[in-house]
């Protein structure tokens, strides 16, 4: 691992080391967005991180937190999770894991179940075979699961914040 990467006490990379490898400087607007991705327990939109990073930053705008997320992104800190209409949220989660999306609200969560690395394998064996004879390596892969949260019931208070 890239000594820029490796977690610090809290779990998370330096945050610092990990820009400046991407030549990318720490801004406070910077760590403010990082810090709230870190802290978010879904995956927010733009706009999300802005309103909350506005309570402690009032004079920071829409676009420096486009940007903000733009270096989170570049320097490997951060994911986009694009869905298909373009909208994005992010995740600021580093370790391997799937995602399901509602195609109704546009929410995005983690799917509680342990990352498969020999997947592609087990899906079709001669997938990897036949895609090495084309001259393609696979580096990795993302699985997003799609569909709808069924709507909030009686006693499911909180649901339709999904």
């Amino acid at each position: 691992m890239n000594r820029s990467t490796d977690p610090g006490p809290d779990g998370r990379p330096d945050l610092r080391a990990t820009l400046e490898a991407a030549g990318r400087r720490l801004t406070r607007q910077r760590a403010a967005v990082y810090d709230h991705l870190c802290r978010a327990d879904h995956h927010p939109t733009a706009e999300d991180v802005y309103r909350r990073v506005k309570e402690s930053i009032p004079s920071i705008s829409l676009a420096t937190v486009y940007k903000a997320l733009e270096a989170l992104v570049d320097s490997g800190l951060a994911a986009r999770l694009v869905a298909a209409n373009g909208s994005a949220r992010y995740d600021a989660r580093s370790d391997h894991h799937y995602h399901l999306r509602c195609l109704r609200s546009g929410a995005v969560e983690d799917v509680p179940t342990s990352f498969d690395p020999d997947l592609i394998a087990k899906i079709d064996p001669e997938l990897g075979p036949r895609l090495a004879s084309k001259g393609f390596r696979v580096t990795g892969y993302r699985l997003e699961l799609v569909g709808y949260f069924d709507p909030p019931g009686p006693g499911t208070e909180g649901a339709e914040d999904r």
